[in-house]
C-alpha cells in the first residue's frame, strides 16, 4: 500500500435526479504524519430540487443547499485546500472522482490510495472476514465512529481507516524483523568476550 506521510482524505454527498448527480456537500480533512491538522467542510448550492431520501440518508435539508455557494466557487476553494498533495477516497474512483470531474475539476491524477480497494485486498486478515465493506463497517469494525453520508465525517472515517492499515503494516514489519532475527542462530547471544583483535 502506498504509504503517504501526508494527504487529503475527500467525499462527497450529491442528489441524483434524471441520471445527473448534483453535488450538495464537499468535504475534506488533511492528515500530516498521522494527525487531522485541517477541515474543508461545504455545502453546494443545487436549485434541483432534494430528494425526499437524500435529506433522510445525509441530514441535509433544501434550506442548506439554497443558502449554500455555487458550484465553482465551492470548487475553487476546495481546489486551493488540497493544493497539490496527494488524495485518498473510499470507492472514489466509482462516483466521487467522475462528479467533480463533470463539473470542471479532474484530481483523478492526485488520486494515489483507494481505502475500499485496500479493505477489499485485507477482507480476510486484518478485518476478519467483514462481509459488507461500507465505510461504516469497516471503520466500525477497527473501532472507529462516525456518521456515515455526512462527507466530512466520511471523509475522517477515510483517514482513520487508512491510517489504521499503515499501523497495522508497521506493526507487521516489527514482527516479521523479530522474527527473522530470533530465527538468526547466535542472534541472542553476547559473544563480545570471544572476539579477538
Amino acid at each position: 500500500m502506498n504509504r503517504l506521510e501526508t494527504y487529503i482524505a475527500f467525499d462527497l454527498e450529491f442528489n441524483t435526479v434524471g441520471k445527473v448527480s448534483h453535488l450538495i456537500q464537499i468535504s475534506a480533512v488533511q492528515f500530516d504524519h498521522h494527525k487531522e491538522v485541517a477541515q474543508f467542510d461545504s455545502y453546494v448550492y443545487t436549485d434541483v430540487p432534494l430528494q425526499s431520501f437524500i435529506n433522510g440518508l445525509t441530514g441535509i435539508t433544501a434550506e442548506k443547499i439554497y443558502h449554500a455557494p455555487k458550484v465553482g466557487e465551492v470548487l475553487a476553494t476546495f481546489k486551493r485546500f488540497v493544493g497539490d498533495l496527494p488524495l485518498i477516497g473510499y470507492n472514489a474512483h466509482k462516483s466521487d472522482l467522475p462528479i467533480l470531474a463533470e463539473n470542471g475539476l479532474d484530481l483523478s491524477s492526485q488520486y494515489k490510495v483507494d481505502v475500499y480497494e485496500e479493505a477489499t485486498e485485507r477482507r480476510s486478515t486484518d478485518l476478519n472476514g467483514v462481509t459488507k465493506l461500507s465505510l461504516q463497517n469497516v471503520a466500525s469494525a477497527f473501532g472507529i465512529k462516525g456518521r456515515g453520508h455526512n462527507s466530512l465525517e466520511d471523509a475522517r472515517m477515510t483517514a482513520l481507516v487508512y491510517e489504521t492499515f499503515l499501523e497495522l503494516d508497521t506493526n507487521r514489519q516489527l514482527l516479521d524483523k523479530q522474527e527473522h532475527a530470533s530465527n538468526t542462530p547466535f542472534a541472542g547471544l553476547d559473544l563480545s568476550g570471544f572476539l579477538t583483535d
